[in-house]
């Protein structure tokens, strides 16, 4: 099977690649891996051996020093991923300079240069739901033109990672593109959630489960919740740990997770100090659990547990303090562990990371789940 070679742009820790790697019908091959922190790349690289990873800022990479590189040319690429961030949409300029790197690009502006230049098949780009709306729309357009002018059918929806089987709320935009005449197609959701969405007013935008088939009588799935993804971890307190794996799975996205591994890692409790501990005793859904002679302010979703039988709400960089967002045990008086933020975000356990523990914290809580990278992965396959 011939190999689909992937760029991964603004990789982060590299989990939305490595779910595309993880697509049984398609060899997915990510060669190449940019960020700009030093800590990501290097997470990068532990989980992407044969992939080159590359700590640079995209405005001062040159397309053609990568593609002398790694020997692949023009239309040789096969797919282009990553997330841009969103500071660069408030001045997209498609390739307002004939300079390769032009230092007033934005950074959407060097995702979509790396596509003008490398031609590949496909490209996905993952953002904030905010996108949709930014400039009343008119940012979104703006990218559908630049992509169209050089040759690229496009769509966008706006989808939640918790009709795919990940275990957690997340909403993003996903933003496909194909070359002209090659079908797009987005993966097509098989769990069910009910509960609220942020949304768009356009509701063709939305990827939405479809209402079950009466002719084949198929049916959606029941999300994955908090309690199915994390309750085979073994119980500890504030401050403590746990390296051995205690219970057998007892789901198969737990049995998923697993992978086999033999040595439990990041299930490190945050030490709390004794007032935390008491705020945390008297923790529900939102701030108004807690006595108000106890905390000075926050918001709602401070100082609050996450319910056993739903999808976790969206993962944070905050996910171990419980006076930033909602991050509380369901029913353990501590917030969640490294190793139970990297299961609501979907990592297998094998699924290494580089650093200390706050900055792993912070590469789960910014990446893209692995498995939303499979799901379009699965979706993408035919076109190859």
């Amino acid at each position: 099977m011939e190999r689909v070679k992937i760029f991964d742009l603004f990789c982060g820790t590299g989990g939305f690649s490595k779910g595309f790697q993880k697509v049984s019908a398609m060899q997915y091959q990510t060669v190449l891996g940019v960020d700009l922190l030093p800590i990501a790349v290097e997470t990068f690289c532990l989980n992407h051996p044969e992939a080159f990873g590359i700590c640079k800022d995209m405005r001062n990479l040159r397309k053609t020093a990568v593609s002398d590189m790694l020997k692949i040319q023009r239309g040789k690429l096969d797919l282009i991923i990553g997330g841009p961030p969103c500071q660069g949409f408030s001045s997209i300029r498609p390739f307002r300079s004939c300079r390769e790197d032009d230092p007033r690009n934005s950074l959407f502006e060097e995702y979509a240069s790396f596509v003008n230049f490398f031609r590949p098949k496909a490209f996905v780009l993952e953002n904030v739901v905010g996108l949709a709306t930014h400039k009343a729309g008119s940012t979104i357009e703006m990218m559908e033109a630049c992509f169209y002018k050089i040759g690229y059918e496009c769509d966008w929806k706006i989808l939640n990672a918790a009709h795919f089987g990940v275990p957690q709320k997340r909403e993003r935009l996903i933003f496909i593109g194909v070359v002209k005449g090659a079908r797009l197609k987005f993966p097509v959701p098989d769990y069910e959630y009910q509960g609220t969405t942020i949304g768009h007013k356009k509701k063709f935008r939305m990827l939405l489960p479809k209402e079950p088939d009466l002719f084949t009588k198929s049916k959606l799935k029941p999300a994955i919740t908090v309690r199915d993804a994390i309750d085979d971890l073994p119980p500890i307190e504030s401050g403590d740990k746990a390296t051995v794996y205690v219970n057998e799975p007892r789901t198969e996205y737990q049995r998923a997770r697993r992978n086999a591994m033999e040595h439990l890692t990041l299930h490190e409790a945050t030490c709390h100090s004794k007032k935390m501990l008491e705020i945390i005793r008297h923790a529900g859904k939102n701030i108004h659990s807690i006595p108000k002679q106890l905390i000075n302010s926050g918001f709602s979703s401070c100082y609050s547990r996450l319910d056993a039988d739903e999808p976790a709400v969206t993962l944070t960089v905050n996910f171990v303090h419980p006076a930033s967002n909602r991050c509380i045990h369901p029913v353990q008086n501590r917030s969640l562990t490294p190793r139970e933020g990297a299961r609501l975000q979907s990592f297998d356990d094998d699924f290494a990371f580089a650093g200390s523990r706050s900055q792993i914290v912070k590469q789960i809580g910014n990446a893209i789940p692995p498995l939303l990278g499979q799901r379009i992965g699965e979706a993408l396959a035919p076109m190859f």
